[in-house]
């Protein structure tokens, strides 16, 4: 059985329900089960809706981004760093390869370091997602092969 490849709106608030994300006025999102695309506490509530189904989902944080882990904050040195101007909020990939890098958040900046959060800034959070399914289709072989759904008819847009 090929995974399906789904297609959703979706607007996402915190518990104080303040927008986070949201599709209204763009493409849909297109995620294909089972690949990692969606957060997992996500991706198992909608996984038995049909097209044109609307729901709320509340995600818990433990489902959703993860609890924060202090042991993924570091302090480095400044000159260890590509960019001279950094500011809190910035958000780069370290980490020695494609591979094994990793999203960080800068959190502290002084003259001399700075303080790099790895924790996803949604970590800790219950989140909830106002869903709306818009299409759902068999993945294409070759979606399947990259391991990730493309745009409307299967294919990268640009």
């Amino acid at each position: 059985m090929k995974p399906r490849v789904l297609a959703i709106h979706y607007t996402l608030t915190n518990t104080k329900g303040e927008t986070l994300d949201s599709s209204a006025g763009q493409e849909p999102l297109y995620y294909m089960e089972g690949s990692g695309q969606i957060i997992p506490g996500l991706e198992s509530r909608i996984s038995a809706l049909k097209v044109g189904d609307k729901q709320k989902v509340n995600v818990p944080a433990a489902e959703g981004y993860g609890i924060r882990d202090d042991k993924l904050k570091m302090t480095v040195e400044k000159s260890q760093l590509p960019t001279k101007k950094i500011n809190v909020g910035d958000q780069f990939m370290v980490g020695a390869s494609q591979e094994s890098s990793m999203p960080v958040t800068v959190t502290e900046v002084t003259e001399t370091h700075v303080t790099l959060d790895g924790n996803h800034p949604l970590a800790d959070q219950d989140l909830t997602f106002d869903i709306e399914i818009v299409e759902i289709r068999d993945a294409t072989d070759e979606e399947m092969m990259h391991g990730h759904a493309h745009g409307p008819h299967g294919h990268h847009h640009h």
